[in-house]
């Protein structure tokens, strides 16, 4: 397995754009130490969604699962320590509004990421880029891809998986008035460096 899989999302609410699809189309293809990036773009549907990741997994095999979703409001990149069993919140884009549903009914109740967030965090604040590790992964898409990449990952051994949040893009903030954002050329960097230093702890 030397392969990375990196996951955006499509846009979604009165987001527009998604700047995690701009990220995802911009590092597929590319190769980081020893290992292929895949990208791909998962619906925001909490039922497809999840059925896409499964199948891109079972297509491309990876040792590293990465997933990206925008965190509109946030202006650091976030790469999160827990996801956590629940689907709750806003809609999805075909009006699904789950309220305190479980993720996988016998499922655990939440999964720690075993990518290296600490590292990562570090490595992005040395190289001048705002960066935290924030406790929640709120309960909408971007929990639920989260947790189903950690439940892989729990059953495969060696499969490292997780999931960083961004901030919006300049076009983006501008388009919505009312959140921060960051250049698209940041924000693929910022990625960038979290996928190094995931991939640095893995072979070592």
């Amino acid at each position: 397995m030397t392969k990375i899989l990196v996951t955006g999302f499509e846009p979604f609410l009165d987001y527009k754009i998604n700047p995690t699809m701009q990220i995802v189309e911009e590092l597929n293809g590319k190769k980081i130490d020893c290992y292929d990036i895949v990208g791909r773009i998962l619906s925001v549907d909490f039922q497809q969604s999840a059925e896409q990741l499964k199948q891109h997994i079972e297509e491309v095999k990876p040792q590293i699962i990465i997933s990206l979703g925008l965190a509109g409001g946030r202006f650091k990149v976030t790469p999160e320590r827990i996801a956590i069993n629940v689907k709750d919140g806003e809609p999805d884009n075909n009006g699904y509004t789950p309220v305190d549903e479980r993720i996988h009914e016998e499922g655990a109740d939440a999964y720690l990421t075993n990518l290296p967030i600490r590292s990562m965090v570090n490595r992005l604040q040395a190289e001048g880029y705002p960066a935290e590790i924030p406790n929640t992964a709120g309960t909408y898409l971007c929990n639920n891809i989260m947790y189903e990449g950690l439940a892989y990952a729990q059953q495969h051994e060696g499969v490292r998986a997780g999931f960083i949040h961004i901030p919006a893009s300049f076009e983006l903030a501008i388009q919505h008035g009312k959140i921060p954002g960051w250049s698209i050329r940041d924000l693929v960097a910022a990625v960038q460096l979290c996928i190094e230093e995931t991939a640095r702890a893995t072979n070592h």
